[in-house]
């Protein structure tokens, strides 16, 4: 009896497998732009102290010259709460000793070079070997590579996912993806279910934003703008299931209103 109902239970949990982590719920999002844009100039121990009363357990790091003394103590007190140190912008020796020391494995997040060239094609490729040295170097670290949409040519989704194809043929670089975000992206609008399915294989992030025509304003809260409510209904019905962040980017603004904004407006349009 007891073979049987072994047999049972390993086919229920193959056809009924738990239910896996919504990446839309509170403790999956990733706080992206909180650290420069704070108004309140927080330091690691009070920013910490902030995403913990949000809920929020992962950050991407943005930094400036000034943050560069507080890198270890910002990954010591995410280690000490339970945070997930999820990505860092750039590149900085410093960062990168510390992600070797503390065994910490990001994101490297970096913009694509837009390089002149008389072709698409001798773009695609100049900008991937533009790239190789990072390649290879995150490659060690052992984190993944997070191509970042910043305007211009390579903003754009079908560049993007250019380079990505090309490291991935050529460098076998599969740990090379894009980061995707709304608000460098109004542009994609009216076609984001296109570019949407074009990136979605090589997604690592997908920040969100309030989208209104023409950047008007360019950051938003969500469900404040006219089409980001759509956008998520795309980005759910297209099953994508990795990371999603939520950002401040705002220099006026305390990063908990801006982040506790962000929170209140997801939550009312996922309910609709």
């Amino acid at each position: 009896m007891k073979k049987y109902l072994l047999c049972f239970g390993l086919l229920c949990a193959l056809v009924f497998p738990a239910e896996s982590a919504d990446n839309f719920d509170k403790d999956q999002l990733v706080a992206w732009c909180i650290v420069p844009f704070d108004a309140k100039k927080r330091g690691p121990v009070e920013r910490v102290q902030m995403l913990k009363r949000l809920g929020i357990k992962r950050v991407a790091y943005d930094w400036r010259a000034q943050h560069v003394k507080e890198f270890e103590e910002e990954i010591l007190q995410y280690k000490k709460h339970g945070l997930e140190f999820f990505a860092f912008w750039s590149v900085h020796e410093a960062a990168f000793a510390l992600f070797e020391k503390h065994k910490l494995h990001p994101q490297i997040w970096l913009t694509v070079p837009s390089p002149k060239a008389d072709s698409q094609e001798a773009r695609v490729t100049a900008a991937a070997k533009a790239l190789l040295p990072l390649v290879e170097r995150t490659k060690k670290l052992d984190c993944k590579l997070g191509l970042y949409n910043h305007g211009g040519w390579s903003g754009e989704p079908a560049n993007l996912v250019a380079v990505c194809q090309y490291l991935h043929e050529h460098h076998k670089a599969k740990h090379v993806g894009i980061v995707y975000n709304l608000h460098h992206g109004h542009d994609h609008i009216a076609d984001f279910t296109k570019s949407l399915k074009l990136m979605q294989p090589y997604l690592h992030c997908l920040n969100l934003n309030g989208m209104n025509e023409g950047a008007k304003p360019k950051i938003l809260s969500l469900g404040k703008g006219q089409h980001e409510a759509a956008m998520i209904a795309i980005i759910r019905k297209a099953s994508y299931t990795g990371p999603v962040g939520i950002l401040d980017h705002r220099n006026d603004t305390d990063t908990e209103i801006a982040l506790r904004e962000n929170l209140e407006g997801l939550q009312k349009i996922l309910k609709k």
